[in-house]
């Protein structure tokens, strides 16, 4: 029997490889990245040393700027949406705990019949970066509304806004701020229960709201938390070593539309006190993988959704498994050949993608909270 040398998957086992080289990757998100100029997201950044609000907000602002404007003019339109059935969208302004005003932009079918399952989605960004509302988030939310749910985005503060920096924890006391304004007024809103969603650094904010919940004594609120690629590690600036043997994926999907030098830095912007410049968080609240076992104790149901390309793709494993051994009901699935938050970005070249993310996330809304009423179409 011949020997066959085994070569890892990657940047493991070839450094120079990237998103569309990777064979791996869906073809037609290999193209579109291509395409976009975007195979390749290595990109230098200031080292740590040098780190300061004041030195890092250029950088953190033009990502921003270049995020939202990809966002906003990347063709998401299918030609069955003209077919849709009609969407309500509402918008309320509230206080935060803060006493900051905090907008929630509300979807539903017109036609469905109350109460149905609230999902409360968190957008990614790194809780740093991108608009709430543009024209993918808005995408997203109706999507989960033709699924029969109300569909809920809470408009929280970024750590980065041209007005100034946010750090944590204004982010995440808005997203708590929402749901608890939410769970107080369900029967006016048409709510049988509430679930958070959120992907990326809003996977994040859905899993420490609910920490903050049982901290406080309110997370009988939530029903269950849907964390979708979740930026939850603060890790991004580890020692390589520590890397390949905590969190290899990390390494293998470097540069995959997430390069970790800016990753890293934009980790450490959302709460300076919060995380050292190698990547060591101090604050399990605000990088719940941190959390110990009893600080997850108690929590309500969860879903993890990680993709194969991805270099989040191994902390979403590994808190699942802490998960699972504080004895809370998790479920957790790795969607193959996609990259960072592709059900959201590439809607319109992986729409089965974008379809199924939608149907999974109602349909775990729906199992915990009855209602549900008619749906629509994708």
């Amino acid at each position: 029997m011949s020997n066959v040398e085994y070569t890892p998957p990657g940047r493991l086992g070839d450094p120079n490889m990237n998103v569309a080289t990777d064979p791996r990757t869906h073809p037609k998100i290999s193209e579109l990245l291509q395409q976009m100029g975007m195979a390749d997201m290595l990109t230098e950044f200031p080292e740590p040393a040098s780190w300061s609000i004041e030195s890092l907000t250029p950088y953190i602002a033009a990502t921003d700027t270049a995020i939202t404007g990809m966002y906003n003019n990347l063709d998401n339109e299918l030609p069955t949406d003209a077919d849709e059935p009609a969407i309500e969208t509402t918008t309320q302004t509230i206080k935060g705990v803060d006493d900051n005003d905090i907008t929630l932009y509300i979807y539903r079918l017109k036609s469905a019949q109350s109460p149905l399952p609230a999902v409360i989605y968190s957008h990614g960004g790194g809780m740093v970066n991108i608009a709430t509302d543009n024209k993918a988030h808005r995408r997203w939310i109706r999507s989960l509304a033709l699924q029969g749910v109300v569909a809920i985005m809470p408009n929280f503060r970024n750590a980065y806004t041209a007005a100034g920096h946010n750090p944590f924890p204004a982010g995440l006391n808005d997203c708590a701020s929402a749901v608890q304004h939410i769970a107080a007024n369900r029967i006016s809103l048409g709510i049988s229960s509430i679930v958070l969603q959120g992907e990326s650094g809003g996977g994040n904010l859905a899993i420490t709201t609910a920490l903050k919940g049982k901290r406080e004594g309110w997370v009988d609120a939530i029903a269950g938390v849907y964390a979708t690629v979740p930026y939850i590690s603060g890790a991004y600036g580890w020692p390589r070593e520590r890397k390949l043997k905590e969190l290899p994926s990390l390494v293998e999907n470097d540069g995959y539309l997430l390069g970790m030098k800016s990753t890293a830095a934009s980790a450490w912007f959302y709460g300076p006190a919060e995380i050292d410049n190698e990547g060591n968080a101090t604050n399990p609240h605000a990088w719940p993988y941190h959390s110990s076992i009893e600080d997850l104790e108690g929590l309500p149901p969860f879903v993890l959704e990680m993709n194969e390309l991805d270099p989040l793709r191994d902390e979403g494993m590994v808190f699942y498994r802490k998960l699972a051994r504080a004895g809370v009901s998790v479920e957790a699935k790795v969607s193959l050949g996609v990259t960072h938050a592709s059900a959201l970005v590439f809607r319109k070249v992986v729409p089965a993608v974008h379809e199924a993310a939608a149907r999974d996330v109602a349909g775990f809304a729906r199992s915990l909270g009855g209602g549900g009423g008619e749906k629509g179409r994708l």
